[in-house]
């Protein structure tokens, strides 16, 4: 089922996520909501904050990365197959040189940033059967979980984007708040008065 994506303004996205276990109610549907709900939205992640639900749950697909032909053969096949779901994760390092890349959100739509993120990462994280895993992840795997696990943090690539930048798109923001946006897929606007 395709759920409503929270949008920019809503205090769900700002809530740090609490911890779940195997015993989540509707786990398993939750999981297969949220996937056809960013396929639906032509997204390469979506974090359980973005569908109203305050919990450490991420999914990330980052297999429209592999067509990019400036990547070698090794990262566009890696990137092919990386379709994960994280719940629970814990970022343990972030190392590297920091690198710039035009990131979006399906929360915050028609906005396109440059983030300056590091390389490489260290996650610690369960997969939906709860089973422990550690993964180091570099260039845009590492970066696409990078901002998925902001999410479950409370954080926006907006938060990570200079004043100035911040000030260009300040009335933008507000607007997607209040409903006036168009975006190809359902979005549940915090700010839309209701009739």
């Amino acid at each position: 089922m395709i759920l409503p994506i929270i949008a920019y303004g809503d205090p769900v996205l700002r809530k740090v996520g609490t911890d779940i276990d195997k015993d989540y109610p509707n786990l398993t549907e939750l999981i297969a909501n949220m996937k056809d709900t960013m396929y639906n939205a032509q997204g390469v992640g979506l974090a359980a904050p973005q569908i109203g639900k305050a919990i450490r749950l991420f999914l990330v697909d980052t297999s429209p990365f592999a067509e990019d032909p400036d990547l070698s053969e090794e990262e566009q096949l890696f990137l092919k197959d990386f379709n994960k779901v994280f719940i629970n994760a814990t970022i343990l390092s972030e190392e590297g040189e920091e690198w710039p890349f035009s990131e979006g959100c399906l929360s915050i739509p028609d906005v396109r940033e440059d983030v300056f993120r590091e390389e490489t990462i260290t996650i610690e994280y369960q997969d939906e059967n709860f089973k422990m895993h550690t993964e180091t992840l570099t260039g845009l795997a590492a970066r696409v979980v990078q901002h998925e696990y902001d999410h479950i943090e409370g954080i926006l690539f907006t938060d990570k984007i200079s004043s100035l930048k911040k000030r260009l798109i300040k009335k933008k923001l507000e607007n997607i708040s209040k409903g006036k946006v168009k975006a190809d897929y359902r979005m549940k606007f915090p700010l839309l008065k209701r009739r």
